[in-house]
Protein backbone atom coordinates (compact mmCIF):
# COMPACT_ATOMS: atom_id res chain seq x y z
CA UNK A 1 0.00 0.00 0.00
CA UNK A 2 1.29 3.44 -0.95
CA UNK A 3 1.46 4.13 2.72
CA UNK A 4 3.67 7.43 2.51
CA UNK A 5 0.74 9.39 1.61
CA UNK A 6 -0.94 8.55 4.99
CA UNK A 7 -0.23 11.07 7.35
CA UNK A 8 -0.79 10.46 11.21
CA UNK A 9 0.03 13.85 12.75
CA UNK A 10 -0.54 16.74 9.97
CA UNK A 11 -2.34 19.68 11.87
CA UNK A 12 -5.08 20.84 9.88
CA UNK A 13 -6.32 24.31 9.46
CA UNK A 14 -10.28 25.25 9.49
CA UNK A 15 -9.53 26.86 5.48
CA UNK A 16 -9.51 23.34 3.95
CA UNK A 17 -13.04 22.27 2.49
CA UNK A 18 -13.02 19.27 0.77
CA UNK A 19 -15.66 18.08 -1.41
CA UNK A 20 -16.43 14.59 0.42
CA UNK A 21 -15.25 13.59 4.11
CA UNK A 22 -15.14 9.95 4.76
CA UNK A 23 -14.99 9.15 8.47
CA UNK A 24 -13.45 5.87 9.28
CA UNK A 25 -11.27 3.85 7.40
CA UNK A 26 -13.04 0.33 6.38
CA UNK A 27 -14.25 -1.62 3.29
CA UNK A 28 -17.39 0.92 3.31
CA UNK A 29 -15.75 4.84 3.11
CA UNK A 30 -12.83 2.86 0.89
CA UNK A 31 -15.74 1.87 -1.12
CA UNK A 32 -17.34 5.25 -1.62
CA UNK A 33 -13.70 6.73 -2.39
CA UNK A 34 -12.26 4.60 -4.89
CA UNK A 35 -15.70 4.52 -6.30
CA UNK A 36 -15.72 8.53 -6.25
CA UNK A 37 -12.03 8.24 -7.65
CA UNK A 38 -13.37 6.50 -10.74
CA UNK A 39 -16.53 8.87 -11.82
CA UNK A 40 -15.21 12.29 -9.98
CA UNK A 41 -11.13 11.98 -10.23
CA UNK A 42 -11.40 15.80 -9.80
CA UNK A 43 -12.84 15.67 -6.73
CA UNK A 44 -10.99 16.46 -2.95
CA UNK A 45 -11.38 13.85 -0.84
CA UNK A 46 -10.12 13.07 3.05
CA UNK A 47 -10.74 10.12 4.83
CA UNK A 48 -9.93 10.21 8.88
CA UNK A 49 -9.22 7.00 10.86
CA UNK A 50 -8.92 6.73 14.22
CA UNK A 51 -6.95 3.95 14.91
CA UNK A 52 -3.18 4.35 13.36
CA UNK A 53 -3.97 1.87 11.33
CA UNK A 54 -6.62 1.11 8.30
CA UNK A 55 -8.93 -1.72 8.01
CA UNK A 56 -7.97 -2.82 12.12
CA UNK A 57 -11.87 -3.09 12.74
CA UNK A 58 -14.24 -5.03 11.18
CA UNK A 59 -12.97 -4.80 7.82
CA UNK A 60 -9.51 -6.78 9.38
CA UNK A 61 -8.83 -10.28 8.22
CA UNK A 62 -9.68 -12.40 11.45
CA UNK A 63 -12.21 -9.96 12.73
CA UNK A 64 -14.59 -11.11 10.10
CA UNK A 65 -15.35 -14.88 8.38
CA UNK A 66 -14.45 -13.89 5.04
CA UNK A 67 -17.66 -14.98 3.63
CA UNK A 68 -18.58 -13.38 0.09
CA UNK A 69 -21.78 -12.96 1.06
CA UNK A 70 -23.91 -14.44 -2.04
CA UNK A 71 -26.69 -16.53 -0.67
CA UNK A 72 -25.10 -19.51 -1.59
CA UNK A 73 -24.61 -21.08 2.13
CA UNK A 74 -26.18 -19.00 4.52
CA UNK A 75 -29.48 -20.32 5.42
CA UNK A 76 -30.83 -17.42 7.58
CA UNK A 77 -30.81 -15.58 4.32
CA UNK A 78 -33.34 -17.94 3.07
CA UNK A 79 -35.46 -19.48 6.18
CA UNK A 80 -38.40 -20.30 3.94
CA UNK A 81 -36.73 -22.94 1.55
CA UNK A 82 -39.99 -21.86 -1.00
CA UNK A 83 -38.67 -18.27 -0.83
CA UNK A 84 -35.63 -17.50 -2.37
CA UNK A 85 -36.04 -13.54 -2.64
CA UNK A 86 -33.45 -12.53 -0.03
CA UNK A 87 -30.63 -14.89 -1.09
CA UNK A 88 -30.98 -14.00 -4.84
CA UNK A 89 -30.97 -10.71 -4.18
CA UNK A 90 -27.71 -10.85 -2.15
CA UNK A 91 -26.17 -13.02 -5.01
CA UNK A 92 -26.96 -10.24 -7.59
CA UNK A 93 -25.17 -7.88 -5.04
CA UNK A 94 -22.19 -9.90 -4.49
CA UNK A 95 -21.72 -10.71 -8.26
CA UNK A 96 -21.69 -6.36 -8.40
CA UNK A 97 -18.98 -6.42 -6.23
CA UNK A 98 -17.07 -8.55 -8.29
CA UNK A 99 -17.32 -6.93 -11.12
CA UNK A 100 -16.48 -3.73 -9.32
CA UNK A 101 -13.07 -4.98 -7.96
CA UNK A 102 -11.96 -7.18 -10.84
CA UNK A 103 -12.26 -3.62 -13.03
CA UNK A 104 -10.22 -1.63 -10.26
CA UNK A 105 -7.63 -4.31 -10.87
CA UNK A 106 -7.70 -4.72 -14.47
CA UNK A 107 -7.05 -1.46 -15.23
CA UNK A 108 -4.71 -0.48 -12.51
CA UNK A 109 -1.63 -2.13 -10.46
CA UNK A 110 -3.09 -2.76 -7.52
CA UNK A 111 -2.90 -5.70 -5.20
CA UNK A 112 -3.29 -9.12 -7.38
CA UNK A 113 -6.84 -10.25 -6.77
CA UNK A 114 -5.33 -13.87 -4.80
CA UNK A 115 -3.70 -11.30 -2.34
CA UNK A 116 -7.59 -10.46 -1.31
CA UNK A 117 -10.48 -12.83 -3.11
CA UNK A 118 -9.50 -16.58 -2.95
CA UNK A 119 -11.70 -18.99 -4.78
CA UNK A 120 -13.23 -21.30 -2.03
CA UNK A 121 -16.28 -23.47 -2.37
CA UNK A 122 -19.72 -22.72 -0.61
CA UNK A 123 -21.25 -25.56 1.53
CA UNK A 124 -24.38 -25.97 3.81
CA UNK A 125 -24.47 -28.98 5.75
CA UNK A 126 -27.23 -30.07 8.12
CA UNK A 127 -28.44 -32.43 10.07
CA UNK A 128 -31.14 -34.46 11.21
CA UNK A 129 -34.79 -35.62 9.51
CA UNK A 130 -35.90 -32.01 9.84
CA UNK A 131 -32.79 -29.91 8.79
CA UNK A 132 -32.60 -32.52 5.70
CA UNK A 133 -36.05 -31.63 4.32
CA UNK A 134 -35.40 -28.31 5.02
CA UNK A 135 -32.47 -28.41 2.72
CA UNK A 136 -33.96 -30.51 0.23
CA UNK A 137 -36.75 -27.93 -0.19
CA UNK A 138 -34.49 -25.35 -0.45
CA UNK A 139 -32.29 -26.63 -3.34
CA UNK A 140 -35.02 -27.73 -5.05
CA UNK A 141 -35.78 -24.16 -5.10
CA UNK A 142 -32.57 -22.88 -5.54
CA UNK A 143 -31.74 -24.86 -8.90
CA UNK A 144 -33.92 -23.62 -11.25
CA UNK A 145 -31.97 -19.85 -10.75
CA UNK A 146 -29.41 -18.65 -12.87
CA UNK A 147 -27.04 -17.52 -10.09
CA UNK A 148 -27.39 -21.07 -8.29
CA UNK A 149 -27.54 -23.52 -11.28
CA UNK A 150 -24.27 -25.19 -10.38
CA UNK A 151 -25.13 -26.26 -7.15
CA UNK A 152 -24.76 -29.75 -5.91
CA UNK A 153 -26.87 -31.86 -3.25
CA UNK A 154 -26.63 -34.59 -2.21
CA UNK A 155 -27.49 -36.62 1.48
CA UNK A 156 -25.11 -39.42 0.62
CA UNK A 157 -22.84 -39.66 3.35
CA UNK A 158 -19.67 -41.03 0.89
CA UNK A 159 -20.03 -37.99 -1.22
CA UNK A 160 -20.31 -35.63 1.64
CA UNK A 161 -16.85 -37.40 2.58
CA UNK A 162 -15.23 -36.03 -0.53
CA UNK A 163 -16.57 -32.56 -0.23
CA UNK A 164 -15.70 -32.12 3.35
CA UNK A 165 -13.41 -35.18 4.84
CA UNK A 166 -12.84 -33.44 8.32
CA UNK A 167 -16.62 -33.80 8.45
CA UNK A 168 -17.25 -37.46 8.02
CA UNK A 169 -14.39 -38.74 9.71
CA UNK A 170 -15.93 -41.11 12.29
CA UNK A 171 -19.08 -39.90 12.23
CA UNK A 172 -22.44 -42.17 12.58
CA UNK A 173 -23.96 -42.45 9.46
CA UNK A 174 -27.36 -43.49 10.50
CA UNK A 175 -27.91 -39.99 11.36
CA UNK A 176 -29.47 -38.26 8.50
CA UNK A 177 -27.27 -35.55 6.79
CA UNK A 178 -27.28 -33.47 3.52
CA UNK A 179 -25.19 -31.12 1.55
CA UNK A 180 -25.39 -28.87 -1.00
CA UNK A 181 -21.82 -27.52 -2.32
CA UNK A 182 -21.24 -24.80 -5.01
CA UNK A 183 -17.66 -24.68 -6.48
CA UNK A 184 -17.15 -20.82 -7.41
CA UNK A 185 -17.43 -19.28 -3.53
CA UNK A 186 -15.13 -16.92 -2.19
CA UNK A 187 -12.94 -16.54 0.64
CA UNK A 188 -12.24 -12.51 1.03
CA UNK A 189 -9.35 -10.62 3.43
CA UNK A 190 -11.56 -7.74 3.44
CA UNK A 191 -8.27 -6.09 5.02
CA UNK A 192 -6.32 -6.52 1.94
CA UNK A 193 -9.30 -5.09 0.04
CA UNK A 194 -9.63 -2.22 2.09
CA UNK A 195 -6.06 -1.61 1.11
CA UNK A 196 -6.26 -1.89 -2.21
CA UNK A 197 -9.14 0.35 -2.87
CA UNK A 198 -7.38 3.13 -0.67
CA UNK A 199 -4.89 2.72 -2.90
CA UNK A 200 -7.58 3.26 -5.96
CA UNK A 201 -8.44 6.82 -3.82
CA UNK A 202 -4.75 7.62 -3.09
CA UNK A 203 -3.66 7.65 -6.89
CA UNK A 204 -6.72 10.02 -7.63
CA UNK A 205 -5.25 12.85 -4.89
CA UNK A 206 -7.27 11.74 -1.77
CA UNK A 207 -6.04 12.20 1.40
CA UNK A 208 -5.72 9.28 4.39
CA UNK A 209 -5.31 10.57 8.00
CA UNK A 210 -4.64 7.73 10.28
CA UNK A 211 -4.62 8.51 14.02
CA UNK A 212 -7.32 11.17 13.67
CA UNK A 213 -10.51 10.33 15.79
CA UNK A 214 -13.31 12.41 14.40
CA UNK A 215 -15.53 13.73 17.95
CA UNK A 216 -18.31 16.60 16.26
CA UNK A 217 -20.07 17.34 13.08
CA UNK A 218 -21.80 20.46 12.59
CA UNK A 219 -23.22 22.12 9.09
CA UNK A 220 -22.99 25.82 8.51
CA UNK A 221 -25.36 28.29 7.36
CA UNK A 222 -23.97 27.62 3.95
CA UNK A 223 -24.40 24.11 4.04
CA UNK A 224 -21.26 22.85 4.36
CA UNK A 225 -19.94 20.74 7.60
CA UNK A 226 -17.18 21.57 9.98
CA UNK A 227 -15.76 18.08 11.43
CA UNK A 228 -13.65 18.25 14.29
CA UNK A 229 -11.31 16.06 16.66
CA UNK A 230 -8.00 15.24 18.20
CA UNK A 231 -4.70 13.71 16.74
CA UNK A 232 -4.66 10.94 18.98
CA UNK A 233 -1.09 10.74 18.42
CA UNK A 234 0.03 14.68 19.21
CA UNK A 235 -3.05 15.44 21.14
CA UNK A 236 -4.02 18.52 19.50
CA UNK A 237 -7.38 19.43 18.23
CA UNK A 238 -8.30 19.11 14.09
CA UNK A 239 -10.91 21.20 12.18
CA UNK A 240 -12.05 20.51 8.40
CA UNK A 241 -14.46 21.33 6.40
CA UNK A 242 -16.42 19.59 3.73
CA UNK A 243 -19.69 19.90 1.49
CA UNK A 244 -20.78 15.91 1.74
CA UNK A 245 -19.99 13.50 4.74
CA UNK A 246 -20.10 9.96 4.49
CA UNK A 247 -19.85 8.42 8.30
CA UNK A 248 -18.58 4.51 7.75
CA UNK A 249 -17.17 4.57 11.39
CA UNK A 250 -18.93 1.13 12.40
CA UNK A 251 -19.99 0.86 15.78
CA UNK A 252 -19.59 4.67 16.33
CA UNK A 253 -21.74 5.46 13.26
CA UNK A 254 -24.57 6.27 15.22
CA UNK A 255 -22.72 8.31 17.62
CA UNK A 256 -21.52 10.64 15.25
CA UNK A 257 -25.04 11.11 13.47
CA UNK A 258 -26.50 11.65 16.24
CA UNK A 259 -24.01 14.63 17.04
CA UNK A 260 -24.62 15.91 14.07
CA UNK A 261 -28.25 16.02 15.00
CA UNK A 262 -29.97 14.67 11.43
CA UNK A 263 -33.42 13.84 12.40
CA UNK A 264 -33.37 10.61 10.52
CA UNK A 265 -31.34 8.69 13.49
CA UNK A 266 -34.37 9.92 16.39
CA UNK A 267 -34.92 7.03 18.22
CA UNK A 268 -32.41 4.85 16.68
CA UNK A 269 -30.13 2.79 19.10
CA UNK A 270 -27.40 0.33 18.43
CA UNK A 271 -27.03 -3.29 20.40
CA UNK A 272 -23.64 -4.48 20.64
CA UNK A 273 -22.31 -8.18 20.08
CA UNK A 274 -18.99 -9.73 19.83
CA UNK A 275 -17.73 -13.12 18.53
CA UNK A 276 -15.17 -15.70 19.69
CA UNK A 277 -14.01 -18.25 16.74
CA UNK A 278 -12.42 -21.44 17.58
CA UNK A 279 -9.05 -21.08 14.74
CA UNK A 280 -6.36 -23.94 13.91
CA UNK A 281 -3.41 -23.33 11.87
CA UNK A 282 -2.29 -26.75 11.78
CA UNK A 283 -1.32 -27.68 8.07
CA UNK A 284 -2.47 -31.21 8.61
CA UNK A 285 -5.63 -29.93 9.39
CA UNK A 286 -6.22 -27.32 7.29
CA UNK A 287 -5.41 -29.47 3.95
CA UNK A 288 -8.18 -31.76 4.57
CA UNK A 289 -11.00 -28.81 4.80
CA UNK A 290 -11.03 -26.44 1.77
CA UNK A 291 -14.35 -25.30 2.54
CA UNK A 292 -16.78 -22.90 3.86
CA UNK A 293 -19.27 -25.04 5.26
CA UNK A 294 -22.31 -23.28 7.05
CA UNK A 295 -25.08 -25.16 9.24
CA UNK A 296 -28.84 -24.14 10.84
CA UNK A 297 -28.81 -21.70 14.20
CA UNK A 298 -30.07 -23.89 16.62
CA UNK A 299 -33.85 -23.01 17.82
CA UNK A 300 -33.84 -19.65 19.50
CA UNK A 301 -30.49 -18.40 18.22
CA UNK A 302 -29.93 -14.59 16.26
CA UNK A 303 -29.70 -15.04 12.59
CA UNK A 304 -26.00 -13.83 12.80
CA UNK A 305 -24.99 -17.17 15.17
CA UNK A 306 -24.91 -19.40 12.42
CA UNK A 307 -22.71 -22.40 12.82
CA UNK A 308 -19.87 -22.61 10.45
CA UNK A 309 -16.56 -23.66 9.62
CA UNK A 310 -14.22 -21.99 7.01
CA UNK A 311 -11.19 -22.12 5.26
CA UNK A 312 -9.38 -18.46 5.41
CA UNK A 313 -6.30 -17.48 3.58
CA UNK A 314 -5.18 -14.21 5.17
CA UNK A 315 -1.73 -12.88 3.62
CA UNK A 316 -0.75 -16.32 2.04
CA UNK A 317 -1.26 -18.80 4.99
CA UNK A 318 -4.30 -20.92 5.72
CA UNK A 319 -6.21 -21.67 8.40
CA UNK A 320 -9.44 -22.56 9.67
CA UNK A 321 -12.49 -21.24 11.66
CA UNK A 322 -15.08 -22.76 13.64
CA UNK A 323 -18.16 -19.84 15.42
CA UNK A 324 -19.26 -17.92 16.13
CA UNK A 325 -19.58 -17.87 20.26
CA UNK A 326 -21.49 -14.81 20.85
CA UNK A 327 -19.75 -12.40 23.31
CA UNK A 328 -20.93 -8.83 24.66
CA UNK A 329 -19.20 -6.04 25.87
CA UNK A 330 -20.77 -2.20 25.84
CA UNK A 331 -17.84 -1.15 23.70
CA UNK A 332 -19.01 -0.32 20.12
CA UNK A 333 -15.70 -1.11 18.25
CA UNK A 334 -12.81 -3.83 19.62
CA UNK A 335 -10.63 -0.97 20.04
CA UNK A 336 -13.65 1.09 21.51
CA UNK A 337 -14.46 2.23 25.36
CA UNK A 338 -16.50 0.74 27.60
CA UNK A 339 -18.42 3.64 27.74
CA UNK A 340 -19.63 3.41 24.31
CA UNK A 341 -22.80 2.10 24.54
CA UNK A 342 -24.00 4.75 26.96
CA UNK A 343 -22.60 7.99 24.88
CA UNK A 344 -25.67 6.52 22.63
CA UNK A 345 -28.30 6.53 24.92
CA UNK A 346 -30.81 9.86 24.28
CA UNK A 347 -33.95 9.96 25.79
CA UNK A 348 -35.86 8.93 22.84
CA UNK A 349 -34.36 5.52 22.04
CA UNK A 350 -34.48 4.54 25.71
CA UNK A 351 -37.86 3.19 25.35
CA UNK A 352 -36.97 1.57 21.51
CA UNK A 353 -33.82 -0.24 23.09
CA UNK A 354 -36.38 -1.60 25.77
CA UNK A 355 -38.74 -3.00 23.79
CA UNK A 356 -36.66 -4.54 21.72
CA UNK A 357 -34.82 -6.45 24.59
CA UNK A 358 -38.73 -7.62 25.44
CA UNK A 359 -39.19 -8.95 22.51
CA UNK A 360 -35.87 -10.51 21.57
CA UNK A 361 -36.24 -12.87 25.27
CA UNK A 362 -34.75 -16.10 23.75
CA UNK A 363 -31.88 -13.62 21.97
CA UNK A 364 -31.14 -12.41 25.74
CA UNK A 365 -31.54 -16.10 26.98
CA UNK A 366 -28.88 -17.67 24.22
CA UNK A 367 -26.80 -14.71 24.93
CA UNK A 368 -26.54 -15.31 28.50
CA UNK A 369 -25.99 -18.99 27.70
CA UNK A 370 -23.26 -18.33 25.08
CA UNK A 371 -21.31 -15.81 27.72
CA UNK A 372 -21.58 -18.97 30.49
CA UNK A 373 -20.10 -21.68 27.98
CA UNK A 374 -16.93 -23.15 29.06
CA UNK A 375 -13.96 -24.11 26.47
CA UNK A 376 -15.18 -27.52 26.91
CA UNK A 377 -18.83 -26.88 25.60
CA UNK A 378 -17.89 -24.68 22.64
CA UNK A 379 -15.32 -27.36 21.49
CA UNK A 380 -18.59 -29.62 21.82
CA UNK A 381 -19.88 -27.76 18.58
CA UNK A 382 -17.27 -27.98 17.22
CA UNK A 383 -17.01 -31.57 17.12
CA UNK A 384 -20.57 -31.80 15.70
CA UNK A 385 -18.96 -30.47 12.74
CA UNK A 386 -15.25 -32.24 12.90
CA UNK A 387 -16.37 -35.46 14.97
CA UNK A 388 -12.00 -36.13 15.44
CA UNK A 389 -11.14 -32.58 16.23
CA UNK A 390 -8.06 -32.50 18.76
CA UNK A 391 -8.22 -29.59 20.99
CA UNK A 392 -4.60 -29.60 21.06
CA UNK A 393 -4.83 -28.03 17.52
CA UNK A 394 -7.39 -25.29 18.43
CA UNK A 395 -7.66 -21.94 20.11
CA UNK A 396 -9.93 -19.14 20.77
CA UNK A 397 -9.52 -15.86 18.74
CA UNK A 398 -11.54 -12.60 19.34
CA UNK A 399 -13.55 -11.31 15.98
CA UNK A 400 -14.94 -8.07 15.56
CA UNK A 401 -17.51 -6.14 17.78
CA UNK A 402 -20.94 -5.40 15.94
CA UNK A 403 -23.67 -2.90 16.56
CA UNK A 404 -26.63 -4.69 15.70
CA UNK A 405 -29.29 -1.43 14.61
CA UNK A 406 -32.32 -1.44 16.47
CA UNK A 407 -35.22 1.09 15.40
CA UNK A 408 -38.29 2.46 16.32
CA UNK A 409 -41.69 0.62 15.20
CA UNK A 410 -45.42 1.73 15.63
CA UNK A 411 -46.23 -1.34 16.55
CA UNK A 412 -43.51 -2.79 18.74
CA UNK A 413 -41.79 0.20 19.97
CA UNK A 414 -38.55 -1.04 18.71
CA UNK A 415 -37.30 -3.59 16.47
CA UNK A 416 -34.03 -5.22 16.10
CA UNK A 417 -32.52 -5.85 13.01
CA UNK A 418 -30.13 -8.15 11.31
CA UNK A 419 -28.42 -6.35 7.88
CA UNK A 420 -27.16 -2.88 6.89
CA UNK A 421 -29.21 0.26 6.55
CA UNK A 422 -27.87 3.64 4.86
CA UNK A 423 -29.22 6.14 6.70
CA UNK A 424 -29.36 9.80 4.26
CA UNK A 425 -30.02 13.33 5.62
CA UNK A 426 -32.75 15.14 4.39
CA UNK A 427 -30.59 18.05 3.28
CA UNK A 428 -28.25 16.26 0.84
CA UNK A 429 -24.74 16.44 2.67
CA UNK A 430 -24.58 13.58 4.80
CA UNK A 431 -25.08 9.83 5.29
CA UNK A 432 -24.09 7.05 7.19
CA UNK A 433 -23.72 3.06 7.16
CA UNK A 434 -25.76 1.28 10.15
CA UNK A 435 -25.98 -2.33 10.94
CA UNK A 436 -24.23 -5.29 9.79
CA UNK A 437 -23.98 -8.24 7.66
CA UNK A 438 -23.54 -8.67 4.74
CA UNK A 439 -22.48 -5.18 4.19
CA UNK A 440 -18.63 -5.78 3.58
CA UNK A 441 -20.17 -8.24 0.75
CA UNK A 442 -22.17 -5.78 -1.17
CA UNK A 443 -20.59 -2.26 -0.55
CA UNK A 444 -20.64 -1.06 -4.22
CA UNK A 445 -24.26 -1.50 -4.42
CA UNK A 446 -24.71 0.28 -1.30
CA UNK A 447 -22.41 2.92 -2.64
CA UNK A 448 -23.62 3.10 -6.02
CA UNK A 449 -27.45 4.14 -4.70
CA UNK A 450 -25.48 6.29 -2.12
CA UNK A 451 -24.73 8.58 -5.17
CA UNK A 452 -27.79 7.81 -6.91
CA UNK A 453 -29.45 9.37 -3.96
CA UNK A 454 -27.16 12.18 -3.59
CA UNK A 455 -26.10 13.64 -6.40
CA UNK A 456 -28.59 12.82 -8.87
CA UNK A 457 -27.54 15.73 -11.06
CA UNK A 458 -24.32 13.58 -11.89
CA UNK A 459 -26.18 10.64 -12.84
CA UNK A 460 -26.51 11.14 -16.49
CA UNK A 461 -22.11 11.60 -16.63
CA UNK A 462 -21.55 8.80 -13.95
CA UNK A 463 -23.93 6.15 -15.73
CA UNK A 464 -21.32 5.09 -18.53
CA UNK A 465 -18.51 4.93 -16.08
CA UNK A 466 -20.39 2.75 -13.47
CA UNK A 467 -22.06 0.58 -16.66
CA UNK A 468 -18.43 0.19 -17.50
CA UNK A 469 -17.07 -0.97 -14.04
CA UNK A 470 -20.38 -3.15 -13.38
CA UNK A 471 -22.12 -4.17 -16.45
CA UNK A 472 -24.92 -5.69 -14.14
CA UNK A 473 -25.55 -2.57 -12.30
CA UNK A 474 -28.70 -1.35 -13.27
CA UNK A 475 -30.16 -5.15 -12.36
CA UNK A 476 -28.56 -6.19 -9.22
CA UNK A 477 -28.40 -2.09 -7.57
CA UNK A 478 -31.61 -0.80 -9.14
Amino acid sequence: MAAARITATKHVVQKEIFDVALIGGGIMSATLGAMIAEVRPDWSVVMFERLTEIAAESSNAWNNAGTGHSGLCELNYMPDPDDPVKAEQIGELFQLSREFWATLLEEGDNTRPASFINPTPHMAVVFGDRDVAYLRRRYATMRSLPLFSAMRYTEDPEVIAEWAPLMMADRDYAEPIAATRYEDGTDIDFGALTSALIDVMIKADAQVRVGHEVTRLRRGPDGIWTITGRDRNTGRRFTVRAKFVFVGAGGYALRLLQRARIPEVRGYAVFPFGAQFLRTDNPDVVRQHDAKVYSRASLGAPPMSVPHMDKRVVDGHESLLFGPYATFSTRLLKHGRLIDLFTTLRLRNIAVLSAAGIHNLALVRYLIGQLLSTRRRKFAQLQRFYPTANPADWYLVQAGQRAQLVKPDPHKVGVLTFGTELVTGADGTIAGLLGASPGASTAPAIMVDLLTRYFPDERTSWEPVLRRMMPTVHTAAG
